[in-house]
């Protein structure tokens, strides 16, 4: 099962991120990975494996981040096998846009074969990958992240919950929630 976090504070977050990662340990995952706004930029950190073999391993060879937002994820592959391009967060190619994601996208290949013909490319074999492109697809259009979104939920089909960050929004999360039941 997969797990999100997110701060936005006035502390420095890697470390507030990863040891709230490591609360969800007990739901078992295959991969974390964390996106972080580092100075004009939005940096990502991920890792195949267990936090502590994996990510936290990672960690210790980037350099100090000041960061005082971000969000994070541990995934249990529901597409694709565990490895460091499937895991999350997700991103578009220049970063502009990242997404961690829970639950699962029932129209990802409809979507994704829609993006292949606008000019989008994948990295991954995740229906995550797509979500975050679809965001990014239409906040090229709208130039609001709320629209952005909105407009993507519309178009997706499933039940999950986003966590995203814009470059061009530094220091903000936006998250979304989508659940449905056939009960």
């Amino acid at each position: 099962m997969c797990g999100i976090v997110g701060y936005v504070g006035a502390k420095e977050c890697t470390a507030i991120l990863v040891n709230s990662l490591t609360k969800l340990e007990y739901r078992g995952y295959d991969s974390a990975g964390i996106a972080v706004f580092e100075g004009d930029r939005i940096k990502t950190v991920k890792a195949k494996g267990k936090r502590k073999e994996g990510l936290i391993k990672k960690l210790e060879n980037e350099p100090h981040f000041t960061a005082t937002a971000g969000i994070g994820h541990t995934r249990w592959a529901t597409h694709g096998e565990p490895s460091e391009n499937n895991a999350h967060p997700h991103c578009t190619d220049d970063k502009s846009v990242v997404l961690v994601h829970n639950g699962i996208i029932e129209n990802y290949q409809e979507l994704k074969d829609k993006l292949i013909k606008s000019g989008y490319a994948f990295y991954s074999q995740t229906d995550t990958e797509i979500a975050v492109k679809l965001v990014d697809y239409y906040y090229r259009k709208t130039g609001t992240p709320l629209e952005a979104i909105s407009r993507a939920m519309l178009r997706i089909r499933g039940s999950y919950a986003f966590g995203i960050m814009f470059h061009d929004h530094p220091g903000k999360i936006f998250a979304c929630l989508l659940y449905t039941s056939d009960a």
